[in-house]
C-alpha cells in the first residue's frame, strides 16, 4: 500500500477537475481527525472526506455521508465561521510532497474578500489537518503540536505554517535530466536512487516503474554501462513527464478476493500474476473508496467469523484424528481371518498337542505349509481355541461396525471441511448467518433465534454470472444454497459442476436446451475453481455432468452429491474476466 506523493499528485488532478469553481456548502466533523465538505459546483453536488488520522490519513470523493456529532467540535465551528460559504480558489501541491493546500476566498466580519487556505497533511503518524490564513498564520488544527512534542515544527495557532524538510529530498518534477545524470551513485540501487534523494516517491511505485521499464529494481547503478545509463536516466524522466501530466491508471491488486496493495500509477508486476486479481479505477477517490470499503469489509468478515471458524477448525481436528484411529482399527482387524484358522487348528488337532507350551506347531491345511500357534500355558488346548475364537468374534464385530462408521465419519469431515471453505468464501453477514444456521442444523453450535424466539430467516440467493457467450451461470454460497440449487433451481439439461475431489461450490450453467460452447465451460470451470478449496492452485481439475446426473443419497450432508458418469477439464481460479450480475 503506497499512499505517496504520486498518488496525492493524481488526486489533485482529480479534485481541481470535479470541485472547479464550487462553493462550500456543508462543513462536518464526524471523526475526531476526520471532515467531512460538502461542495456546489457547476458539474453538481460533491462530497469530499479528508482525514488527518495518524492510522490511516486520506483523502477522496465519496457518495457516503456520515453521522456528525450532536455538538460540532471547535475546529467544525471555526471552519463554518471561516470558509462556511467559500469559493475554492484552487488546490495545489509543492512537488510531490504528500501534502495539498486548498485555498480559499471568503468574506470577512466586515465584509471584505478574504483567502484562507485548509491544509491537509497525509504523513504517516505526523499527519494532520491545518486551517490558516492568507499568510499562512496558523489558525487551527485537528491536532496541535506544541514544541514539547517536535522540536522540528510547532502546529498551533498563531505560529506560522511551513512544510518541513528533515529527510533533505529533492523534487523529481523540477529536476533536470544532466543532473539526474550526474548525481547517480555508485553505490545506490535503481530503486534507492529515486527514493532515496526524491520526496514523494515510495518504493512500490519507483518498484513497479522500474518493472514495466525493463530494469532490476535490486542492481547497483555501478553495474550500468553508460548506454544503459542512458536509458535508465531517459525511462525515469520518460515516467517524471507522466507523472506532471498523466494519465494515472488507479488500480487495486486482489489476492484470493482481498484487496492487498493499490496505487495511482499502475500495479504491471501483478498482471496476469496467478492466484492475484487486478481491477483498474476511473479514478484516484474511486480506487480508494473501494480498496478501503472492502478491506474494512474483508476484515470485519474475518472478525465475525472467528467463533465459527475456531468451532470448525476444532472439529476437523477432532473428526480427523477419529478417522485416523479408526481406519488403524479396521487395519487391526485384517488378522481376524488368521485368529480363525488358528482357532480352528488348535480343535483339529487337539488330541496330539502337548499342554503348558507357549506355542505349537501345527500343519495348517489350508497352505499345506507348518505354522506356529503361541498358546497360553495355562490354559487347555480347548480354551486356547476358544479364547481365538473370542478374539476372531470380536474383530468381526469391530470390523462390521467399522464399515458404518468410517464412511460417516468420511462424510461428517467432508461436510465440515466444505462449511470451512463457505467460510473463506463468505463475501457479507448474509452469508455468515446461513453458514452459521447451517452449523446449528447439524448441532455444531447453538442456533441464534429472533427476539421473539422464531428460527432466524435466511434469504439469500445464488452468485450470477453470465458467460462471454451469454449463458448464465449460478454458483451456490454454502452447502444448504447448493442443495437448492442444484436440486430444486436446475433442470435437467442444465450442466452441473464441481471442484473433484475437494470441497466447494455448486455451479450450474443454465442451457436452456441450447448446446453450450467450450468458452461458457471454461469461465463457469474458472468458477468452480475459484469457489472451491482449490482457489489458491494454478490449475484444478473440475468435474461436470448434466444435472439429471447428479443424486442425493438419502440421508446425505447438506452439499454432498454423487455421480457415477462424468467429464473433467482443468481450470484457473481466474474470474476476473466474467461478468457478475447484481
Amino acid at each position: 500500500m503506497a499512499f505517496d506523493g504520486i498518488l496525492v499528485r493524481a488526486l489533485r488532478m482529480e479534485l481541481a477537475e470535479a470541485l472547479k469553481d464550487g462553493r462550500i456548502s456543508k462543513i462536518a466533523q464526524p471523526e475526531k481527525e476526520e471532515l467531512l465538505l460538502n461542495f456546489k459546483t457547476p458539474s453538481g453536488a460533491k462530497r469530499l472526506l479528508l482525514s488527518g488520522s495518524a492510522s490511516l490519513p486520506l483523502i477522496y470523493l465519496t457518495e457516503e455521508n456520515k453521522p456528525s456529532p450532536q455538538t460540532a467540535p471547535g475546529f467544525t465551528m471555526l471552519l463554518r465561521k471561516h470558509i462556511g460559504s467559500g469559493r475554492l480558489l484552487g488546490i495545489s501541491q509543492a512537488g510531490l510532497e504528500r501534502a495539498l493546500d486548498f485555498e480559499f476566498e471568503a468574506l470577512s466580519e466586515l465584509g471584505d474578500p478574504v483567502k484562507r487556505h485548509l491544509i491537509l497533511e497525509i504523513m504517516g503518524k505526523y499527519s494532520n489537518i491545518i486551517f490558516t490564513d492568507e499568510n499562512m498564520m496558523i489558525l487551527d488544527a485537528v491536532r496541535h503540536v506544541p514544541p514539547s512534542v517536535s522540536s522540528v515544527r510547532t502546529v498551533l495557532p498563531g505560529h506560522p505554517y511551513f512544510l518541513p524538510e528533515t529527510q533533505k529530498k529533492a523534487d523529481l518534477l523540477s529536476e533536470a535530466p544532466e543532473h539526474f545524470a550526474e548525481s547517480l551513485q555508485d553505490t545506490d540501487t535503481l530503486q534507492g536512487a529515486l527514493t532515496q534523494h526524491y520526496t514523494g516517491l515510495s518504493s512500490q511505485s519507483v518498484s513497479e516503474f522500474l518493472y514495466e521499464a525493463g530494469f532490476d529494481a535490486s542492481a547497483f547503478v555501478s553495474s550500468l554501462s553508460p548506454s544503459e545509463k542512458l536509458r535508465y536516466t531517459e525511462a525515469v524522466f520518460s515516467w517524471k513527464k507522466r507523472l506532471e501530466d498523466g494519465p494515472f491508471d488507479p488500480c487495486i491488486v486482489y489476492r484470493d478476493g482481498i484487496p492487498t496493495a493499490y496505487s495511482a500509477a499502475g500495479l504491471p508486476s501483478y498482471e496476469g500474476l496467478k492466484g492475484t486479481e487486478v481491477r483498474h479505477f476511473s479514478s484516484p477517490s474511486a480506487m480508494l473508496e473501494a480498496y478501503l470499503s472492502e478491506k474494512n469489509t474483508a476484515v470485519n468478515m474475518r472478525q465475525r467469523s472467528q467463533d465459527m471458524r475456531r468451532v470448525i477448525q476444532n472439529l476437523i481436528e477432532r473428526s480427523a484424528k477419529k478417522l485416523d484411529l479408526q481406519q488403524k482399527q479396521l487395519q487391526d482387524t485384517e488378522k481376524k481371518e488368521q485368529l480363525k484358522i488358528q482357532g480352528e487348528l488348535l480343535n483339529a488337532y487337539s488330541y496330539q498337542l502337548p499342554v503348558g507350551e507357549k506355542k505349537v506347531r501345527v500343519m495348517n491345511y489350508y497352505t499345506g505349509k507348518e505354522i506356529d500357534i503361541p498358546t497360553d500355558p495355562d490354559l487347555s488346548i480347548a480354551d486356547n481355541a476358544k479364547k481365538l475364537f473370542d478374539r476372531y468374534g470380536k474383530l468381526k464385530r469391530t470390523a462390521k461396525a467399522l464399515e458404518t462408521l468410517i464412511p460417516e465419519t468420511e462424510a461428517e469431515l467432508t461436510h465440515l471441511q466444505t462449511i470451512l471453505v463457505s467460510i473463506d468464501l463468505a463475501q457479507d453477514a448474509q452469508d455468515l448467518a446461513e453458514i452459521r444456521e447451517e452449523m446449528a442444523e447439524a448441532g455444531y453450535i447453538k442456533r441464534q433465534h429472533t427476539k421473539n424466539g422464531r428460527k432466524q430467516k435466511i434469504t439469500s440467493r445464488p452468485y450470477h454470472y453470465r458467460s462471454s457467450d451469454g449463458f448464465d451461470i449460478y454458483v451456490g454460497r454454502n452447502n444448504t444454497q447448493n442443495d437448492l440449487l442444484t436440486f430444486r433451481f436446475a433442470e435437467g439439461n442444465d450442466i452441473f459442476m464441481h471442484a473433484k475431489k475437494m470441497p466447494g461450490s455448486h455451479v450450474i450453467i443454465r442451457t436452456g436446451g441450447a448446446e453450450v460452447p467450450d468458452r461458457t465451460y471454461e469461465e463457469a470451470g474458472a468458477l468452480a475453481a475459484y469457489y472451491s478449496a482449490g482457489r489458491t492452485a494454478p490449475k484444478t481439475e473440475i468435474d461436470y455432468v448434466e444435472k439429471k446426473q447428479v443424486k442425493k443419497p438419502s440421508g446425505a450432508k447438506p452439499g454432498f452429491v454423487v455421480y457415477y458418469t462424468n467429464y473433467s477439464l482443468m481450470a484457473s481460479p481466474d474470474i476476473s474476466g466474467i461478468e457478475r450480475i447484481e
